[in-house]
């Protein structure tokens, strides 16, 4: 088939391939609350905050309901006040995660059809790819994060949000006393484990089927 030897169109569905993993990285991340739990307590949260662990958990399980919710509704925390501007915000923060959740869904269907038609045609070396961008990607993204964490997290709201209003007041938002920088860069190292994981299987799966492959054309 003629896509067998388009290198663009190899080049299109590993990155695609990559893109899939790292969207699938970040779902597992946002959904994955065991790990916000755990900092309650490493962080000591309730301590700093002066809230209950009790009322941390219910408004962070609401948070995280009403982000991964692609259904329209209004951001209303169960035991917290929040300002028009943390409303908004929150507002935002759900609009990119639910664009994640679709490109998640699209990348991941064009993932399975170009790989199960090029593979069957010998095009491994899109596996390989992949895992070459993934690793790309986390080299980058290390290297930002042990430069100065705190500007790459300002980067990233700047270049997101419209916005100002990722810059909370404790006073009109305290949402802001349960969600410290430390957490967020315990959900960044996180998603970055699972983006290695998944570089690391499509190294191995292009080992196996190069090697398939090549006693397939032995005989």
């Amino acid at each position: 088939m003629h896509f067998k030897k388009s290198s663009v169109f190899q080049s299109l569905l590993a990155i695609n391939l990559a893109l899939f993993i790292i969207f699938l990285s970040i779902e597992l991340a946002l959904l994955f609350k065991p790990l916000y739990y755990f900092d309650i307590w490493y962080l000591g949260i309730d301590k700093i905050a002066g809230i209950s662990t009790a009322r941390i958990v219910e408004n962070y399980n609401y948070m995280i309901q009403y982000l991964v919710d692609p259904r329209p509704q209004s951001f209303k925390l169960p035991s917290l006040p929040y300002s028009v501007r943390g409303q908004i915000h929150f507002g935002d923060v759900k609009r990119i995660f639910t664009s994640i959740e679709l490109l998640f869904i699209i990348t991941g269907l064009v993932s399975v059809a170009g790989l199960y038609c090029g593979i069957k045609h010998g095009m491994i070396s899109v596996l390989k790819k992949a895992s070459f961008i993934l690793l790309f990607f986390i080299i980058v993204t290390l290297t930002a994060f042990t430069l100065n964490f705190d500007a790459s997290f300002t980067l990233f709201h700047k270049a997101f949000f419209r916005n100002n209003y990722w810059l909370f007041d404790p006073v009109t938002d305290p949402v802001i006393m349960i969600l410290p920088e430390a957490f967020f860069l315990h959900a960044a190292l996180f998603i970055l484990m699972w983006i290695v994981i998944g570089m690391i299987l499509l190294s191995v799966c292009h080992r196996k089927l190069l090697k398939k492959w090549k006693n397939k054309s032995v005989f």
